[in-house]
């Protein structure tokens, strides 16, 4: 067999301390740098010249340059040479020299010169994927890509073969649109034994979830003589002290009105392992998802997201609404469909002018997403008129009206 036409043999380098020689500074090295630097080599850069990124890396203390083209010796010592200079000549007396160094060589403008091919990698949770597909680099970077998604998104299986350490993780599903989870939490939405869901946690990913995992709703636990919270957060102790992977999943972001924290220090209190996985809020990705920016040149220059779960006049009520009515940045408020008369007359009250433009978004990013609008003068009987219902933002500010010009 013809030695360019033999498969390549597959191999992990394990270049940590060792000596690694890149020939070139230009995009080729900008590219392949950062692998070499998370597995931590010792990276030397010859070369005359080095794009931004590279500069960076090298201001970082990531790797020395020296600032010169290639000479004869400079693989010396070396465990591994990139070579990517825009020199044929050069390239071809590297490339020489470390075949008789026995330095494995990859080689940039001639794979067939090279004795190492790069592979198309990826990494998800621990794992690393490489593609080799000989001389068709586009096709290892799409089964890379593809092999990559599925372990990260979980439909592509591959079970732990050891003991799973059992506890519970906070994950934020979004503001409604299935896609719009995080990749670690669909990861972790795909593992899990029990999912703990909130009615406004993005409900489409629960009929992906394999027949064993018990998904409970949040809101059908049996609450007894105990406040709602409490026995969610009992819930949650109990699977996983029996042994389970536990997903709380929420809406949005587990700390943006979620109640995370409270989750979180109850599981502390009782020895669980707890991992909380951010979510997209839906304070900025529902007005976004509806054409509106939460801030806008020229036009807002702070936004302030508030809940509006109880009226301005409560009591229990924390916000100071005298403030925010002296603000001109934009106002998002969540929870607030119900008490948007009081709201809307509180903020006029104490000075933002009642022609202030108003959007209502109801079940943002979703397929049942609306949008009306309005003045912080008609809002109140625009979502009567309407038939507003819960979930939806409403944003207050002249960003609303940025993009109806």
């Amino acid at each position: 067999m013809d030695r360019n036409d033999a498969p390549a043999y597959p191999v992990g380098l394990r270049l940590s301390g060792r000596r690694v020689v890149v020939l070139g500074g230009g995009q080729v090295a900008q590219r392949r740098l950062p692998p070499l630097v998370a597995a931590g080599a010792d990276i030397v850069l010859v070369s005359p010249s080095a794009t931004p990124s590279v500069e960076a890396m090298v201001d970082a203390g990531e790797l020395r340059w020296e600032r010169r083209a290639y000479r004869a010796g400079d693989l010396a010592e070396a465990w591994y040479a990139l070579i990517a200079t825009d020199d044929p000549a050069a390239n071809a007396e590297a490339s020489a020299e470390a075949e008789a160094r026995r330095v494995w060589c990859v080689r940039s403008d001639d794979a067939e010169a090279a004795t190492a091919w790069t592979p198309a990698t990826g990494r998800s949770e621990g794992v690393t994927v490489a593609v080799l597909t000989g001389r068709d680099p586009r096709r290892s970077a799409a089964v890379r890509d593809a092999v990559v998604e599925g372990l990260r998104d979980g439909t592509l299986a591959a079970p732990h073969h050891r003991t799973r350490t059992a506890g519970v993780a906070l994950v934020g599903g979004g503001p409604g649109d299935p896609d719009l989870i995080t990749v670690r939490g669909r990861r972790l939405l795909a593992e899990a034994d029990v999912v703990i869901a909130d009615r406004l946690g993005p409900r489409d990913l629960l009929d992906e979830l394999p027949p064993h995992v018990e998904v409970i709703d949040a809101a059908k636990i049996p609450y007894g003589r105990a406040m709602a919270q409490e026995a969610i957060n009992q819930a949650l102790i109990d699977h996983a002290k029996a042994g389970k992977a536990v997903v709380r999943l929420k809406g949005g972001d587990p700390f943006v009105f979620g109640r995370g924290m409270e989750e979180a220090q109850a599981l502390a209190e009782a020895g669980i392992p707890c991992t909380v996985v951010p979510g997209i809020s839906s304070a900025i990705s529902v007005p976004g998802a509806a054409g509106i920016p939460v801030t806008h040149r020229g036009v807002a220059h702070e936004f302030t997201v508030v809940s509006g779960h109880v009226a301005p006049d409560d009591p229990r009520s924390l916000v100071d609404w005298t403030a925010l009515a002296k603000l001109r940045g934009t106002l998002v408020l969540l929870m607030a469909v119900e008490r948007i008369g009081a709201i809307a007359a509180t903020l006029v009250e104490h000075g933002r002018a009642a022609d202030t433009p108003v959007a209502v978004v109801q079940e943002g990013t979703t397929a049942a997403q609306r949008r009306v609008d309005g003045t912080l003068g008609t809002v109140a009987q625009v979502v009567r008129d309407e038939g507003i219902r819960p979930p939806a933002v409403i944003v207050i500010g002249e960003v609303v009206s940025v993009g109806r010009g």
